[in-house]
């Protein structure tokens, strides 16, 4: 009786879900893309720019920043000099040691009179204290929720702001995938801090993430911010000619667009793939994408969050959906010391995708996301050095051990894929 209870909660949360899903459906691309220039080609470019809609811009400079050793630092000193305005968008604020030191920093900034303007996701930050919002709000920061609940579109609460974007005086932005909380503390070094990366980023582009931010804020409270406070004149450096943009991806805008990057990035690869996702549930397209990749000659390596994860539901489905793309030669391992939660793509040894999208369908049709791109071998090969260091540190996991999986594993396996479009 349980098992038949748990079976049959597990389909009608999919249908749930797929109605929701469903509520805002679009022609979806249902073919490979092929016949794509390699992604160090203009051509390429030009044609992701047209798709995107947005143009690449050169005279940019990404930092990489490793654990939050190193990412939490970077964003709290360019908060503490913001001299005008910090517009920050993030899906996950909890509280907790790290919640409080950005709300102390943040309000001190506010109550030196720089504008700060808060956006989160009203489903991400349930577990943020309420004291702690009353915090921010009485020390002069503005805080708005992504969609809080309303009875009249219950299906709101499904689209929600995975984004993560921090912007002072629309100079310095920051994007990857951390969030705000004690879990991303420290430097990946046991099973309570967890591995990922960020970005910090300053050149034109930075007008491209300032943008992204803007479009949710304007949804959100109504108010559109256009001055040099938000939108300054920003030069170029004269030591980056790569190519570099900011897409973002929504339901209401742009619902095909960081699936249609991906699926475009992977079949314009040549001789290799590092693909570094928490959250792994490829839909049919991309999983036929990443085959076809393998099955051309092309190095295919794929690297996930292993039994140390926060989403037990995500791995089961994952696993389940493996097949096809092991069989066709692709790797796949699982890394073993904590949860990662890092998400970066490199095409080639030079093309590179980074932000707040998984490789997931929530992240590909559900979510607001966005993603920097750009073709740059030297940021490349910063991201596969420590994809050799994450990949030193994780188990493979290859066709006949997959097979091995315990019966019940497969079962709940192909039960929690019912529901891959909802985690």
């Amino acid at each position: 009786m349980n098992t038949l209870a748990i079976a049959l909660g597990f389909i009608a949360a999919a249908g749930l879900g797929w109605a929701v899903a469903r509520a805002r459906d679009h022609k979806h691309l249902e073919h490979q893309a092929k016949d794509l220039p390699a992604v160090d080609d203009p051509q390429f470019h030009r044609a992701m720019a047209a798709v995107m809609r947005v143009p690449f811009c050169t005279g940019n400079h990404i930092q990489r920043l490793r654990n939050g050793v190193e990412i939490f630092p970077a964003m709290l000193r360019a908060i503490e000099q913001a001299q005008h305005t910090i517009c920050f968008e993030t899906y996950i604020y909890w509280s907790g040691d790290i919640g409080r030191r950005f709300a102390d920093t943040l309000v001190a900034r506010a109550r030196a009179g720089v504008k700060v303007t808060i956006l989160l996701d009203w489903v991400g930050s349930i577990p943020m204290d309420d004291e702690l919002v009353d915090h921010l709000r009485n020390g002069g920061c503005e805080v708005r929720r992504f969609h809080k609940p309303n009875w009249r579109h219950p299906s709101r609460l499904n689209h929600r702001t995975h984004r993560k974007l921090l912007i002072i005086d629309g100079r310095i932005g920051f994007t990857g995938g951390v969030g705000i909380s004690d879990d991303w503390a420290g430097d990946a070094q046991d099973a309570d801090h967890w591995r990922d990366s960020h970005f910090q980023v300053e050149g034109p582009v930075v007008a491209q993430l300032q943008s992204a931010f803007m479009v949710n804020w304007i949804r959100t409270t109504g108010q559109v911010e256009t001055g040099p406070d938000y939108f300054p004149a920003l030069k170029p450096r004269t030591d980056n000619d790569a190519p570099t943009h900011c897409f973002v991806s929504s339901p209401d805008e742009g619902s095909e667009n960081a699936r249609l990057a991906f699926l475009l990035a992977v079949g314009a690869a040549r001789r290799r793939i590092r693909l570094v996702t928490p959250y792994f549930t490829p839909d049919r397209l991309a999983r036929q994408s990443l085959a076809a990749a393998a099955r051309r000659g092309v190095e295919v390596t794929v690297l996930v969050t292993g039994k140390k994860t926060d989403s037990r539901l995500s791995r089961l489905a994952s696993r389940a959906l493996w097949r096809g793309i092991l069989e066709a030669g692709v790797e796949i391992h699982e890394f073993q010391p904590t949860m990662l939660h890092a998400k970066t793509l490199i095409i080639d040894d030079a093309w590179i995708s980074v932000g707040s999208a998984n490789v997931d369908e929530r992240s590909f049709r559900l979510n607001d996301e966005a993603n920097v791109q750009a073709c740059d071998p030297t940021l490349a090969a910063t991201l596969e050095a420590d994809f050799q260091t994450d990949l030193s540190r994780s188990q493979r996991i290859d066709l006949a051990r997959w097979r091995r999986r315990p019966a019940s594993e497969k079962l709940l396996g192909r039960l929690a894929t019912l529901l891959r479009s909802q985690i």
